[in-house]
C-alpha cells in the first residue's frame, strides 16, 4: 500500500468525532472538537480521497463526521454565527459536498447557516471582511481561504451570484494593498486602522511573510476561481484578475523554494537562525500549483516544482518507526495580536511549536496528494 494511503488510514482509524488526532491545538487543550476551521481543512481531504478512490470508508467517515455536529434543523452544535470569526465559515465548504452525495437537507440548511454569519460579518471601510471581531478592521490572508471560496460557492449555487462584485472586491484590496512590490510576497496581515501594536504606522502592514498564510491566500484564490461561473464581461476581467494574481504570487514563491522542494516557514529568510522547512504551507504551494495546472491556470511547466514539493516533505517529514507513522514540520499555529504575545516577528513566528499530524499540515498534504493522484489517473 502507498505509505501516504496507509498514513491517512492510520490516523482516520485512531480518530473520533470527539477527539480527531489530527486536532492537535484542542488535544493540547484537552477539549473536545467542536465546529472549527481545522477539521474541517481534514474532512475537505477525506472527501478528496472519496472523490479519487471511491472508498466507501472514506465517505462514511466524513459524512459521520460532521452529521454528528449538524441538527436537523440545520444548526450546527459548537458554532455561534455572533462570535463573527471569519476561520468557523470554511468547515461549511464540506457541507456543499456532503448535501450532493447525500442529500440530507440538514446540510442544505446548514449552508444556510453559515452564510448568515456572512451577512453579519464587521467589515472594513473597503468593504472587506474583518478577520474576526475581537480583531477590528484587520484582514488577514488567512482569512481569504476560510470565507470567500465558501462565500463564492454559495452565490454560484444558491444566490444567483449576486454578490460576486463584492467577492471580487475583497480579493482587490489585498492584491493592491498588502503584496511587497519589491519581492511579490504578501505581508501577513493588515490593520486598516493602523492602530494595532504589531503594524507598521504608516502602512498598517505586518513584518513579515508567513509561509501559511500566504498559502491560505494561494488556495483562496485557485479555490475561489473554480467555483466561480462568470457570465458577464465584468465577472470575467475579474475571475482574470484572480489567476494574474495568483500567477504573479507561484512566480514570486517558486524563488525561494529550498532545494529540497519545501519553502521555509518565513519565506524569504531562508538559512537564517531557526527558520525551518514547513509543511503545511509546503504542501498548500504544492496543492495549489497542481490545482492551477488542472484548470487551466498555470501551464504544465509549473507541475514539477509541486511534484518536487510533495516528494521532499515525504522525505523529509513523513516518519515511519516503531510507533507508527506520522507527519512532522507542522508549525501549530501562528497569528497577531493577542495581549502583545503575538508581535509578528521573525523571532515570534519562530517561536511557535511545531507538531506532528496536525490537520493544518495533514489536510493540505492529502489534497496536493489526491490532485497528484488525478493527474496520474
Amino acid at each position: 500500500m502507498d505509505a501516504v494511503v496507509k498514513y491517512i488510514d492510520e490516523l482516520l482509524a485512531k480518530s473520533t468525532p470527539q477527539v480527531p488526532m489530527w486536532n492537535i491545538e484542542k488535544i493540547k487543550q484537552n477539549n473536545k472538537s467542536t465546529w472549527n476551521y481545522i477539521d474541517g481543512c481534514m474532512i475537505k481531504a477525506v472527501l478528496a480521497m472519496y472523490a479519487i478512490s471511491k472508498d466507501e470508508k472514506y465517505l462514511k467517515f466524513a459524512d459521520e463526521f460532521i452529521d454528528c455536529r449538524v441538527n436537523e434543523d440545520g444548526t450546527i452544535n459548537g458554532y455561534d454565527i455572533h462570535e463573527q470569526n471569519i476561520d468557523n465559515v470554511c468547515a461549511g465548504t464540506t457541507l456543499f459536498d456532503l448535501y450532493n452525495i447525500t442529500g440530507k437537507e440538514k446540510y442544505r440548511k446548514a449552508i444556510d447557516v453559515v452564510y448568515s454569519q456572512l451577512e453579519i460579518m464587521p467589515r472594513t471601510e473597503s468593504g472587506n471582511f474583518w478577520h474576526k471581531k475581537i480583531y477590528p478592521k484587520q484582514v488577514w490572508l488567512d482569512g481569504l481561504y476560510m470565507g470567500q471560496p465558501f462565500y463564492m460557492e454559495y452565490e454560484t449555487k444558491f444566490d444567483h451570484k449576486k454578490n460576486y462584485k463584492d467577492i471580487f472586491s475583497q480579493f482587490k484590496f489585498v492584491i493592491e494593498n498588502m503584496r511587497n512590490p519589491l519581492n511579490g510576497l504578501y505581508f501577513h496581515a493588515m490593520d486598516t486602522s493602523k492602530e494595532a501594536f504589531w503594524c507598521d504606522k504608516q502602512t498598517g502592514l505586518s513584518q513579515m511573510c508567513w509561509l501559511r498564510a500566504s498559502g491560505w491566500y494561494a488556495m483562496a484564490l485557485v479555490d475561489t476561481i473554480d467555483k466561480c461561473e462568470p457570465e458577464t464581461d465584468e465577472d470575467q476581467k475579474n475571475v482574470q484578475m484572480l489567476k494574474d494574481a495568483f500567477k504573479d504570487l507561484i512566480d514570486s514563491m517558486l524563488r525561494y523554494q529550498d532545494e529540497s522542494g519545501l519553502w521555509y516557514q518565513v519565506v524569504n529568510y531562508g538559512g537564517m537562525d531557526k527558520n525551518y522547512l514547513e509543511t503545511s504551507g509546503s504542501s498548500i504551494f504544492a496543492y495549489a500549483i497542481l490545482k492551477a495546472v488542472r484548470l487551466g491556470i498555470l501551464d504544465a511547466s509549473y507541475r514539477p516544482y509541486a511534484e518536487k514539493a510533495i516528494d521532499g516533505i515525504v522525505e523529509k517529514y513523513l516518519r515511519v518507526d516503531e510507533k507508527g507513522m506520522g507527519l512532522g514540520g507542522i508549525c501549530l499555529v501562528a497569528g497577531l495580536g493577542g495581549a502583545g504575545r503575538r508581535p509578528g516577528t521573525y523571532d515570534y513566528y519562530m517561536s511557535e511549536p511545531i507538531v506532528e499530524d496536525d490537520a493544518k499540515g495533514v489536510g493540505p498534504f492529502l489534497l496536493a496528494y489526491t490532485e497528484r493522484l488525478m493527474y496520474q489517473k
